[in-house]
């Protein structure tokens, strides 16, 4: 069973990866980065839909608290969906991909203010070193000259900054309930939130477009199966494993840029997404292994 569950873990990152690309698709055919969005997550709120239907024990749904942190976690999962592809849309999938998954900096930081974690030395070189990154991956210092537009950088920054805010509250929403009642409500409220700000001719077009096997294709992977799947696969996989195989999605997502995008990355840019990377998985690692990562508690 626990290498199943590995297994179901490296599959999620592997689909959260490959929905970077397929969305990247979508919009390179003129769809909006909002309108993408809502549909990968009201595809994944059909899923866990059906998931909490065929395990509807401890639910937990007739708790305040439950439904106050979930949509906190919904507010979350919309913006890191959204910002997500907005920065793909005026940058690449590669970078987009890296710079969300600065997210386990966000959880220091914040930890940080709020008193739960202790800054050090060492947390602070990390954090120094992931900024050294961005800096070399996005080429900040030559903007206006490079691939990507500042508008891409904040995006893909603020996608990390708002997968964060879904990391806290998905951790104090699950003492109340269930995952699959967590995610019910989170991703009901992603639909509310996403149904505002993209072009709504574009979004019934959508029910009728020959593209709708690639939205049915992203709602699945990106949303749908890759949740359920990295739940699952984390009841018996360890935390710290968890976290490793989790740098499958950026490095997916940067290859299909790459190879099915044309997308290209210069030497600084690679070696900035391998400084990203390496000290994210190190910091990931080292708080799982502390019991102090909030979504592998």
């Amino acid at each position: 069973m626990a290498g199943l569950s590995t297994a179901f873990v490296a599959l999620a990152a592997l689909c959260w990866g490959l929905s970077g690309g397929i969305g990247g698709i979508l919009m390179a055919n003129g769809w909006d980065a909002f309108v993408v969005s809502f549909y990968r997550g009201a595809i994944g709120l059909l899923f866990v839909l059906v998931w909490l239907a065929l395990r509807p024990r401890d639910s937990g749904l007739a708790s305040r608290r439950l439904w106050f942190w979930s949509a906190i976690a919904g507010v979350g999962v919309a913006g890191n969906f959204a910002f997500y592809f907005v920065s793909i849309s005026e940058g690449s999938v590669a970078v987009a991909a890296t710079l969300m998954y600065c997210a386990p900096v966000y959880v220091y930081l914040v930890s940080f203010a709020l008193k739960l974690e202790s800054p050090t030395l060492p947390k602070w070189a990390a954090i120094a070193m992931v900024m050294l990154g961005v800096v070399l991956l996005t080429r900040i210092f030559e903007i206006g000259s490079g691939s990507v537009t500042p508008l891409g950088v904040g995006a893909g920054l603020l996608s990390g900054l708002f997968y964060a805010v879904f990391i806290f509250g998905f951790k104090y929403a699950a003492p109340h309930g269930s995952p699959q009642a967590i995610l019910v409500i989170a991703f009901a409220v992603l639909v509310v939130i996403l149904i505002l700000p993209g072009d709504a001719d574009q979004a019934v077009a959508v029910l009728s477009t020959p593209s709708w096997p690639l939205f049915a294709i992203l709602g699945v992977l990106g949303a749908g199966l890759s949740f359920i799947l990295y739940i699952v696969g984390l009841n018996h996989t360890a935390p710290a494993v968890a976290s490793i195989l989790a740098m499958v999605e950026p490095v997916t997502a940067s290859l299909f840029g790459v190879v099915v995008l044309d997308e290209t990355l210069v030497g600084l840019q690679i070696l900035g997404m391998g400084l990203i990377l390496i000290t994210v998985t190190a910091l990931s690692v080292y708080s799982s292994a502390r019991g102090s990562y909030p979504l592998t508690e």
